[in-house]
């Protein structure tokens, strides 16, 4: 999983004007921690181009690669829903990854 939010954007560009930030970490279920970085492979670049999403990013803890950590920043609360209600969400993640996760947490936060 490389990329950025928007190759053409810097963070600065991103996150100015604010926004609402989504910070979620997920822990794949035991053995199934290779199909779910398979799935977000997809999902990622799909969640990118949305016009709501001003940085998205998708790591993979190094010490235990069953966790992954999501930074989501999206203009607003209404780009946040749109997100939720896109078919790339309904299919990858409610519809595959979530499937196979053991935890999942999300806080929103605002920005400083």
């Amino acid at each position: 999983m490389t990329g950025y939010a928007n190759d053409t954007k810097t963070v600065n560009e991103a996150v100015s004007g604010g926004g609402l930030l989504v910070v979620a970490q997920w822990e794949a279920r035991d053995g199934e921690a290779d199909r779910v970085a398979e799935i977000l492979s997809r999902f990622l670049p799909e969640a990118q181009r949305e016009p709501g999403a001003k940085l998205f990013l998708i790591s993979r803890a190094k010490d235990n690669p069953a966790q992954f950590l999501f930074y989501e920043l999206f203009r607003d609360e209404a780009a946040f829903k749109a997100h939720q209600e896109s078919d790339h969400f309904k299919t990858y993640i409610a519809g595959q990854a979530l499937p196979l996760l053991a935890r999942r947490e999300r806080m929103q936060y605002g920005l400083i």
